[in-house]
């Protein structure tokens, strides 16, 4: 099901953009190309207004290297062998996500932790066996869950962790992919882009036009957008709590986003964290963060850094914006209807 509700988000997002193969087809505008690949378990989509056959087919074996290399289940990733024998040789992206993983965790006080697998794995969100574990698990994996352990030697490309500890690139790898791809793009002549990364959506220059992409915050738990917001050359990247989820026994809800500090899933009021900024790795590191942060917390972190613009989903259904995106976020059809505030420095 979740698939199948992701393919449907990108066709809706593409048709918001006017990225269909008709949409640039004047005389004077580039045709775009188009690649599709299901990694990092999502569907992916990449277009580009004038690449030909051969840079997509680079640009989806990229994809597939990063994911070989960060994937936290595939027994033949770095990822998998670090977690697995406590320390190993990695390559010059794992390096770089090591780097951002600790970079950001101090940024964010821990609450972005790219140790937090083990809570991850209990919880049975990456082997599909969900269960609320007992609380004194919780206890002694939290143990486990320290960012500041990570050692790394960046002249030998080694990285190690504790025993028992595991790191888990969930949180940043389909940002720093976003990235990777869009420099790609780029360097290969391409002005004008998108990439759908399963809900991360960066964008490269305007449309062929001239025009800014148009990108629609999804509603949460309905279809269709809540907003939509008009980019140039930038990353807007959604965490919410309605994407991945289960219900446990006790009638709870429970969903993927934890909170480092308590084991659990965070549970603050927020249903959904959108970021605009200029890269996906920050929008992505930030989009988890502030949802752990909570509103009230998020608002103050965003008045001390004013670096991105956020758009917060609020259980209820009222939407709160930052200041920036005040007269440019445009309420869709279907929200919710609990109004709009927006949080002022």
């Amino acid at each position: 099901m979740m698939k199948k509700i992701i393919l449907l988000c990108i066709v809706q997002a593409m048709l918001l953009t006017g990225c269909k193969a008709g949409a640039a087809a004047s005389g004077q505008s580039p045709e775009p190309s188009a690649a599709t690949i299901f990694s990092m378990d999502t569907v992916m989509e990449v277009t580009a207004y004038g690449a030909g056959d051969g840079l997509m087919k680079k640009v989806s074996s990229r994809i597939k290297e990063l994911d070989a290399a960060l994937s936290t289940t595939d027994r033949a990733s770095e990822v998998f062998a670090i977690n697995a024998l406590g320390s190993g040789k990695v390559s010059d992206d794992t390096l770089r996500l090591v780097k951002y993983g600790i970079s950001f965790g101090e940024m964010t006080g821990g609450l972005l932790d790219v140790t937090i697998y083990p809570l991850v794995r209990e919880w049975g969100f990456t082997t599909g066996n969900y269960k609320v574990p007992d609380k004194s698990v919780i206890t002694e994996l939290i143990k486990k869950v320290d960012y500041r352990n990570i050692r790394f030697d960046e002249e030998a490309s080694t990285v190690s962790i504790p025993e028992g500890a595991m790191i888990d690139f969930g949180s940043l790898a389909k940002g720093y992919t976003g990235d990777v791809l869009l420099k790609m793009l780029e360097e290969n002549g391409i002005s004008s882009a998108m990439v759908n990364l399963g809900g991360n959506v960066q964008t490269l220059g305007t449309k062929p036009d001239g025009t800014e992409w148009k990108i629609g915050i999804e509603s949460p738990g309905r279809d269709g957008y809540i907003g939509i917001v008009p980019v140039a050359d930038k990353a807007v990247i959604t965490s919410g709590g309605y994407e991945r989820y289960f219900k446990g026994t006790d009638g709870n809800i429970y969903w993927h986003i934890f909170d480092p500090r308590t084991g659990y899933p965070a549970k603050n009021g927020l249903i959904s964290v959108s970021i605009v900024t200029d890269t996906g790795i920050y929008g992505e590191a930030l989009s988890t963060s502030l949802f752990v942060m909570g509103l009230e917390a998020a608002s103050e972190f965003w008045r001390s850094h004013r670096d991105f613009e956020a758009v917060f989903i609020m259980e209820s259904g009222e939407i709160f914006i930052t200041g920036g995106l005040e007269n440019r976020f445009k309420v869709a059809g279907t929200s919710a209807g609990g109004g709009l505030s927006v949080i002022r420095p």
